[in-house]
């Protein structure tokens, strides 16, 4: 039967609860202290673990104390702090994931590229500590499958580097947007970002059907003072649920699934993303010419993707397939796009789901300069990575080479530099 790690955030999730919780569930607090020490910052913050309790809940509070202040980093930066600690790779990949989720967050809200996003509190020791501190609990409990009930987000307002925002704040609702949240149970934050971002980096599966056997129970205890006890509780035991459980899912039957023919039995739900459409058209009276115009309009409404295929349909006539890819929030608007600007009379709306491996973005050193590199880890842990096309087509441009030749010389750099980084 799998091995679980139930979450309950009944009060919400903060990187310090989520610590303590764990070192409360069995993870060694000597085997964590050492693991800490490996940081290049090791010497610069203190570890504090002490019992407590909220409304009769005993459990233990976490405390991370540091002199730094103001310190504002950048994703490479993290990157390079967990390279020098040289954990493990799952332990690698967990941590940088979690700090990846948060600088998306960020980089979509204020419309920057994630590796230009400006860590704020969660660039401080503290909350390095806190990420790095879970991916290192989560490795060592070692689950087969992690569950979450309702994740409490909470009300009212919270002042942080942007100033006076409304509870959740902006990244901590972006952060948990597939995710089975709470609102108003509390008055204030009760979710981090740090926590939002532990838990949509972990968590497989949302509202779990099935029947779960607690054997060991941890409880973090937070400083605030909320209307309910402020703890995260946290279970390991064992699970049996439905192989085809959804996190979307409430317990009932899974007939209306908008994918019901994707196997689920071995594939991570969590993985899975909704709320994406594919919008087509079979075309064979419009001129090709007018095709360029009708793929920039589809982008320009919001799609995700556009591409066009020769078709025969019947009676032989050739014809073009024209296919757009779109999120939820613009499906009318690239609908509109193709039924205003092509001939077709009618197109088909095709909902599904993806599966995307996480992937952040880094800029690096190599003979021509800078340049920024896509890394991503599939199921078999073997990174990959790619260098920006307009990087290698603008460096090409300014030595006045062919692009071939410099693109093999900037992937000889950068293959170099993940050779050393992994030595």
């Amino acid at each position: 039967m799998p091995r679980a790690l139930f979450y309950q955030p009944s009060c919400g999730i903060a990187g310090d609860l989520h610590l303590a919780a764990l070192i409360d569930l069995g993870v060694p607090e000597d085997y964590l202290r050492q693991q800490l020490a490996r940081l290049p910052m090791a010497a610069e913050f203190d570890l504090t673990l002490t019992p407590a309790e909220k409304m009769g809940i005993h459990g233990l509070r976490a405390q991370v104390t540091t002199v730094e202040h103001h310190h504002h980093r950048h994703l490479s930066d993290i990157e390079q702090i967990l390279a020098i600690a040289d954990y493990s790779d799952a332990v690698y990949q967990r941590a940088l994931a979690i700090f990846a989720a948060i600088a998306a967050a960020e980089g979509k809200i204020h419309k920057m590229p994630i590796e230009q996003v400006h860590f704020h509190e969660v660039g401080a020791i503290d909350s390095i500590v806190d990420v790095v501190a879970a991916a290192l609990c989560i490795d060592y409990l070692a689950p087969t499958v992690v569950l979450s009930s309702a994740i409490e987000l909470g009300a009212g307002f919270v002042d942080c580097a942007h100033g006076r925002l409304p509870v959740p704040a902006p990244a901590t609702q972006e952060i948990l947007r597939d995710a089975a949240c709470t609102y108003g149970g509390v008055q204030g934050e009760s979710t981090t970002p740090t926590g939002a971002a532990i838990l949509a980096c972990t968590v497989d599966e949302f509202l779990p059907s099935g029947i779960f056997r607690p054997e060991r129970i941890g409880y973090g205890v937070g400083q605030k003072d909320f209307g309910r006890p402020n703890v995260l509780r946290v279970a390991l035991g064992e699970y049996s649920g439905s192989p085809s459980g959804n996190q979307a899912d409430t317990g009932g039957s899974n007939s209306d699934q908008s994918v019901p023919e994707l196997n689920l039995q071995n594939l991570a739900v969590a993985d899975l993303e909704t709320g994406h459409f594919k919008i087509e058209a079979n075309i064979d009276d419009m001129s090709a010419e007018a095709m360029g115009p009708l793929m920039d309009a589809m982008f320009a409404a919001g799609a995700v993707d556009v591409y066009i295929t020769p078709i025969v349909m019947k009676k032989g006539r050739p014809a073009h397939c024209v296919a757009a890819l779109a999120d939820t929030e613009h499906l009318a608007s690239v609908s509109d796009a193709l039924l205003n600007q092509s001939t077709t009379i009618g197109l088909r709306v095709l909902p599904f789901a993806k599966r995307v491996l996480a992937r952040t973005s880094v800029t690096l050193p190599t003979r021509h300069g800078s340049v920024r590199v896509k890394q991503t880890t599939p199921p078999n842990g073997i990174q990959r990575w790619k260098i920006e096309h307009d990087d290698i087509a603008a460096i090409a441009a300014g030595l006045k080479r062919d692009y071939l030749s410099v693109q093999a010389e900037l992937d000889q750099d950068i293959g170099n530099y993940y050779s050393d980084l992994k030595q």
